[in-house]
Parts: structure tokens; sequence; C-alpha cells
């Protein structure tokens, strides 16, 4: 099933799919716009494009499993998605998904404005990849 994932953020917004067997997340774009309407036009013109079967949203929440005013948020921005498209929207837990993409862009030698432009992206692949593995066990 092609599952597509989103790293909801202020400014930019992560997006990555796996293929349709569900064994690899790749990065697939990052989206610079803080105007949640906007973004949502977006998402859902990528959606129209790339057809996902599934959408998987980050959903932040605290180290001590609490959830936040930004897991709020992110369940907001789930259902002005799930208003204009008839795809199942799931969450997977984003805890320490930034630090990750950090560490796995440092090990890449990926650096300053590059890194900023891309750290979201590679967001959405370790969501999605969590989320896959998580699927076949």
């Amino acid at each position: 099933m092609k599952i597509m994932s989103v790293d909801y953020g202020d400014a930019r917004t992560g997006i990555a799919f796996c293929d349709k067997f569900e064994m690899l997340a790749s990065s697939y774009c990052v989206i610079e716009e803080s105007y949640t309407p906007k973004l949502v036009n977006k998402i859902i013109d990528i959606v129209n494009h790339e057809k996902p079967e599934r959408i998987v949203i980050g959903l932040p929440r605290n180290m001590d499993g609490s959830y936040g005013f930004r897991a709020d948020k992110c369940r907001e921005l789930g259902e002005l998605i799930s208003q204009q498209c008839d795809i199942t929207i799931d969450y997977e837990d984003e805890r320490l998904t930034t630090v990750i993409a950090h560490d796995i862009l440092s090990s890449n030698n990926v650096r300053g404005k590059k890194r900023k432009n891309v750290v979201d992206a590679v967001s959405a692949v370790v969501i999605l990849q969590d989320y896959i593995d998580k699927r076949k066990k």
C-alpha cells in the first residue's frame, strides 16, 4: 500500500512516501507554508497527484508520553485533510524524530542551510519508516 507521511511544522512540513510493498520510506518534499489552509491545499495537491492509500501524520508527544498543544494542532491538520479527501489518516508517535533526522544528516555530512531545507523531509521518512516497521510486526 502506498503511504504518505506528514511531519507538520510551524514553517516547514516534511512529506515522505513508501513504496507499495511498504519496504522503504523516501523523502518527497518540504512544503514551506505557515498558513494552515494553504498548507492543507498543498498537501491535497500532493495527495491528488501521488494517490496514497493512507496518510500518517507525526504526533508529537512529551517524553512522559502525554500530549501537548502541538499534538492538538497535528490532529486539527488531520481533520482538515480528511474533510477534503477520503483517505484513512493515522498518527504515529514522532518523539525524537528530528534528533534522529539530524543524526542521519550529520552522518552524511549535510550541514548549514542545506540541512535546514531537508531535515523536515527526513523526519517524515523516520516517522513513516517507524510506522511501516510496526505494521510488519
